[in-house]
């Protein structure tokens, strides 16, 4: 079959390109070194509920699920698997998951060991991952298969001529779990039935950061009485459009976490900032801290706390592959701005659609958009209320996922 042929010359280029590159480096370590970590974590006796998620962000997407799993039915154990370095390195000691490792690749000798190994009751794949080999298995070894917060579009693979080959691994799933009526009709379209819409599960999860969410004494003692912009996953293009606006207005104060943390990364920012006073996170003092005009997030693990603290939210990315996560803004009820690269991004539709979202291309239309906020509270209120309400509706996935489920 072609697509072994694929996995097989995929396999080779990534062993060849970890020779040059630390992250597909971390990658074929880990794919190699999973066997060891189940040989020596696997409880033969135990029941194990597999999770699977590509990277960081359909991580968040199944936390949820896992860990409703883990308080209401604890005599199960979780197998979580990552396909990504970015996902596997951050959340590797998550402590949600009785055994966390990567995925090894999908070939077919893999995916049996791999499955002769766990013996899973029942696996959950979250949005986009399609493992040919694996979900044949399973489907053949009648272990019931769930796809969750899955999201399709006109233009993949399974919908075209050529690829109704590969688009026979839908059928190994035992129910998918879609964000929107769009998905369900195309799945109808060619002829697959065990379709409910429950929307994304990232809204439940945003909901769950709010409540957790990290008191953050230097950013408190930073802000005082100010009215605070929050620029969070910010690239380049991102700083040079919304940093030259708020040097023209200094009785804002901004919060910068930038996606890229790196020694060049900052110091470009600081030069952009050059006339207002700046202070880095993990250098601040509280002496310095009321007078400061900037405060640089260098720092991880903070932004979705941070968002609480600002009176407006701009999200990153989306002058380039896309934007990050605009939820982790909006359910603190501010107005979120965005780039235009967007439209893939369901959420980010729908947060515009409801009047809390704000894409631009420009500059100008950036302006244009602040400018009407800076100069109407109520305008800028009733934005950021909108913004809160769209998270708190569209949450339940979760609940609707599990009361499906025959657990």
């Amino acid at each position: 079959m072609i697509y072994n042929l694929i996995i097989y010359l995929y396999l080779l280029g990534v062993a060849i390109y970890s020779r040059f590159n630390e992250k597909v480096r971390k990658m074929w370590r880990g794919e190699r070194d999973a066997f060891r970590i189940l040989r020596e974590k696997v409880d033969p006796n135990a029941k194990y509920v597999w999770f699977h998620a590509a990277s960081l962000g359909e991580f968040e997407q199944g936390r949820p699920l896992m860990e409703r799993l883990r308080q209401e039915h604890p005599e199960y154990k979780i197998l979580l698997t990552f396909f990504s370095p970015s996902g596997y390195e951050v959340r590797k000691n998550y402590e949600g998951a009785d055994i966390i490792c990567y995925l090894p690749l999908d070939t077919i000798t893999n995916a049996r060991r791999f499955l002769r190994t766990i013996r899973p009751v029942m696996a959950f794949f979250i949005k986009y991952e399609f493992w040919y080999n694996y979900l044949h298995i399973l489907k053949h070894r009648h272990v019931p298969v769930y796809s969750v917060s899955s999201i399709f579009r006109p233009e993949q693979v399974f919908f075209k001529w050529y690829g109704r080959q590969y688009g026979r691994v839908l059928n190994c799933f035992t129910h998918f779990f879609v964000q929107n009526e769009i998905s369900k009709d195309l799945l109808e379209k060619i002829h697959i039935k065990d379709v409910t819409v429950v929307g994304d599960t990232r809204f439940d999860r945003v909901l769950q950061i709010k409540e957790a969410a990290k008191h953050l004494p230097i950013v408190e003692t930073f802000k005082q009485d100010a009215q605070v912009f929050v620029a969070g996953s910010s690239w380049p293009p991102d700083e040079e459009i919304f940093i030259p606006y708020f040097m023209k207005h200094p009785k804002w104060k901004m919060i910068i976490a930038p996606h890229v943390i790196g020694e060049d990364h900052l110091r470009q920012i600081e030069k952009l900032l050059e006339g207002r006073k700046v202070i880095r996170y993990t250098k601040a003092e509280n002496s310095q801290l009321s007078d400061a005009d900037v405060l640089i997030i260098d720092c991880f693990g903070l932004l979705s706390s941070i968002y609480h603290y600002g009176e407006i939210a701009y999200v990153g990315g989306g002058f380039g592959v896309g934007i990050h996560n605009v939820l982790e803004a909006a359910v603190w009820d501010v107005p979120v701005f965005f780039g235009p690269n967007n439209q893939r991004f369901q959420e980010a539709q729908g947060l515009k659609a409801a009047g809390g979202g704000f894409d631009f291309e420009t500059a100008e239309a950036f302006e244009r958009q602040m400018d009407i906020f800076l100069k109407d509270a109520e305008k800028l209120r009733v934005a950021g209320e909108k913004a809160g309400l769209f998270v708190q509706g569209l949450a339940g996935a979760t609940e609707k996922v599990l009361s499906a489920v025959d657990l």
